[in-house]
């Protein structure tokens, strides 16, 4: 099912004798029970597996103290997604550590590592955090591929023919309700779209025209214009676009995806974009990453691809820095962490 990828969550972290209610820690957007993060107890805090000056004035800008990783050590920045195993290394001989902050928005690259210590630290993410660039990337590409901006500049010659089509007044579906997702609704406002935005719970989504539930999602694809995926890559949602939904589409639709590669069948949509069942398709992100060079979605007209640049490190550094700077501040004080995120949902 959709997972509200992107949610900015905030849940206390309380002192042992205040062992908080399960019923009382809901996630804001899905209306679900979270496990409450355990007890922590402030400490130094760590910048790994290499130091950032950027993030090491976020850490002492809000009252941290960086210390080289050891027996004291409390907190952990982990700033590299390609070294999860050696965070793994790193959370088994540290057992103190009682915080991890991740450096992107979806941790599936730290799927194996939260399953292995979903008992042990509080572990958060910067979702929400990369909103903003991220949503601008997804618009961008809904207007790019509805005005078919790829087959007519592949075409290098002036076209004859005048195609593409107006965002204004459409109906674009959502899948995903967190950050990413409002960010999307924001900017959609001008062009008067009908928003329905799919996601977990029942809970209405501000600014959507109206929330639907997953086991919905094949009744709204049918009347679907533009059909945006904001969602986490986790199991559940592994191929959720395939094949059978793609089919129920309308052709003039187009389908654009910056959350996770693997939500999107590749094979199904090579096929359907082949076969001109689409208007097009705009994917910053893609099944495998990167896409190897001779992979028939390059040479498909119909499909733009971005190569995972909704987010570049220049938009988001400091944007982490900023989510590095807030955490610190709920780790020390115990007013709260942003961006919890649940080791055995992944997200």
């Amino acid at each position: 099912m959709p997972a509200d990828d992107t949610a900015p969550s905030r849940y206390d972290v309380t002192p042992p004798e205040r062992a908080p209610d399960l019923a009382q820690h809901r996630d804001p957007l899905s209306g679900h029970a979270a496990t409450p993060p355990r007890p922590v107890t402030p400490g130094p805090i760590a910048v790994l597996p290499e130091a950032h000056p950027l993030f090491i004035t976020a850490v002492e800008s809000a009252g941290g103290t960086v210390a080289p990783l050891g027996d004291d050590t409390r907190g952990l920045l982990w700033l590299s997604a390609a070294r999860s195993d050696e965070l793994d290394d790193v959370l088994i001989t540290h057992p103190g550590i009682a915080w991890v902050q991740l450096p992107w928005a979806g941790v599936d690259a730290f799927g194996d590592v939260l399953r292995a210590h979903a008992d042990g630290p509080v572990f958060t993410s910067a979702k929400g955090a990369y909103s903003e660039p991220v949503a601008e990337h997804a618009v961008a590409l809904v207007h790019a591929t509805l005005r078919e901006f790829a087959p007519k500049a592949r075409a290098a010659r002036w076209v004859e023919k005048r195609t593409g089509r107006s965002l204004y007044g459409l109906n674009v579906t959502i899948v995903g309700a967190g950050g990413i997702a409002a960010e999307i609704i924001r900017l959609l406002e001008p062009w008067r779209c009908t928003i329905t935005v799919v996601r977990r719970g029942a809970d209405p989504m501000p600014g959507a025209t109206r929330t639907v539930q997953a086991a919905d999602l094949d009744s709204v694809l049918p009347t679907t214009d533009a059909l945006i995926l904001a969602a986490a890559s986790t199991d559940s949602t592994r191929h959720l676009i395939d094949a059978r939904r793609l089919a129920l589409m309308p052709r003039e639709s187009v389908l654009v995806n910056i959350a996770r590669g693997p939500l999107v069948d590749t094979d199904a949509l090579t096929e359907a974009l082949a076969a001109g069942s689409l208007l097009g398709a705009g994917l910053d992100v893609t099944d495998p990453e990167p896409l190897p060079d001779d992979h028939p979605l390059f040479a498909e007209p119909r499909c733009l691809i971005t190569s995972h640049s909704a987010d570049t490190a220049e938009m988001t550094a400091p944007l982490l820095a900023g989510r590095v700077d807030e955490n610190v501040r709920g780790f020390l004080t115990g007013t709260g962490l942003v961006g919890i995120v649940d080791p055995r949902e992944g997200y």
